[in-house]
């Protein structure tokens, strides 16, 4: 593909490498909307479990139409995505390689929900559009289920096989606590997966969590019972930000450790929520922020990861903060003086950075 000037004369280098880069950043959508198809009706499923299949036994096995079925696996095909035999009767199969990326659901290269939230936050375009120009913002409700679902399958690997076996015991003195069993709160948890990890590898606890989003709510409930740990893993729907603590709600001086994981850049008043957070733990109790590891300024040179993380902010987290009248506005890219300063404001002496590696989140630990 080469750019052309009005003359027809070879565009600049400049232009012929951002027609080039437009040009496969729709390659990459439109592999996204394939992604999407595959994962929600479950053909990624049946030709891992299944597979080889022709594109007639594809649609038997998931309830779909041949037509669209046989369209898609040659798409996917030619994209690189499944494997197809040079037989008459073309069978297609999906490499355990990229069923590990596509649909083994607690792998840690576990990605095909990143398609939901692409969808989600392509189909809020036109409120998107119409806030940006008036304000306002779109809600992380409004956006639906693929933007729910996706989110919390993303992390939910992550949750499961590394936060309590290679994350938390880092932080020795968290640990013996966690070990030693006690009270948890888990501030803005979605749909649980993170207080149901915790719950798991700390088989002594207790875990509260707490949620502004009915829906998440409820699909926490469901997980939490599907894991086996309903009876200690306690899910409640509450604006923590938004209330002081009240018996039955989030009680004062009540916990053992407190935990928010990847929600306090999304929350309108930050630092009424890490106000509760300070109030409901203990004296001296562990805090516990996990949020988005940015640079710590802004850099036009910062690369791919916190080029994610702005597209994430435009389209999702920054419009659902501006959706809540008096928002701060904090956007996903929240830097490490901005946690500090709002910290600060809730009452925190200290903010430190926990020795924890991970390529896109920081751990932090507010006393």
């Amino acid at each position: 593909m080469t750019a052309v000037d009005g003359t027809g004369a070879a565009g600049t280098s400049a232009a012929d490498a951002l027609a080039e880069r437009l040009f496969a950043a729709t390659l990459g959508a439109s592999e996204l909307q394939a992604v999407y198809l595959g994962d929600r009706l479950g053909w990624y499923r049946a030709l891992s479990d299944h597979g080889p299949l022709t594109s007639t036994e594809l649609a038997d096995r998931t309830g779909t139409v041949e037509r669209y079925a046989r369209e898609w696996l040659e798409q996917q095909a030619v994209a690189g995505y499944v494997d197809v035999n040079s037989d008459a009767d073309r069978r297609y199969s999906l490499p355990q390689a990229h069923a590990d990326v596509l649909v083994d659901d607690e792998n840690l290269l576990f990605l095909a929900p990143l398609a939901r939230l692409f969808v989600a936050t392509t189909s809020s375009m036109p409120r998107l559009l119409d806030a940006y120009r008036h304000g306002g913002g779109v809600t992380w409700e409004s956006m639906g289920p693929d933007a729910r679902e996706g989110q919390a399958l993303l992390n939910r690997p992550m949750y499961l096989q590394q936060l309590c076996q290679q994350f938390l015991p880092v932080v020795t003195d968290l640990h013996a606590i966690l070990v030693g069993g006690g009270q948890v709160a888990d501030l803005g948890m979605g749909e649980g997966w993170s207080s149901i990890a915790l719950a798991l590898g700390y088989p002594k606890i207790e875990v509260h969590g707490f949620d502004v989003d009915a829906a998440s709510v409820n699909a926490a409930r469901r997980n939490a019972h599907d894991r086996g740990v309903d009876d200690r893993v306690h899910f409640s729907l509450v604006d923590v930000a938004g209330q002081a603590p009240e018996a039955g709600r989030v009680d004062a001086g009540t916990y053992d450790a407190v935990f928010a994981f990847e929600c306090l850049h999304d929350v309108p008043d930050p630092v009424g929520f890490l106000s509760t957070a300070r109030a409901i733990a203990q004296p001296g109790a562990p805090v516990i922020v996990m949020d988005e590891r940015t640079a710590d300024a802004f850099d036009p040179e910062a690369g791919p990861i916190e080029q994610l993380l702005y597209g994430f902010s435009l389209t999702c987290c920054l419009p659902d903060s501006l959706s809540h009248p008096g928002s701060v506005a904090t956007g996903t890219v929240m830097r490490h003086s901005t946690l500090e300063s709002y910290a600060k404001a809730a009452g925190f002496e200290r903010v430190d950075v926990l020795p924890i590696e991970h390529e896109m989140f920081r751990f932090y630990r507010l006393g």
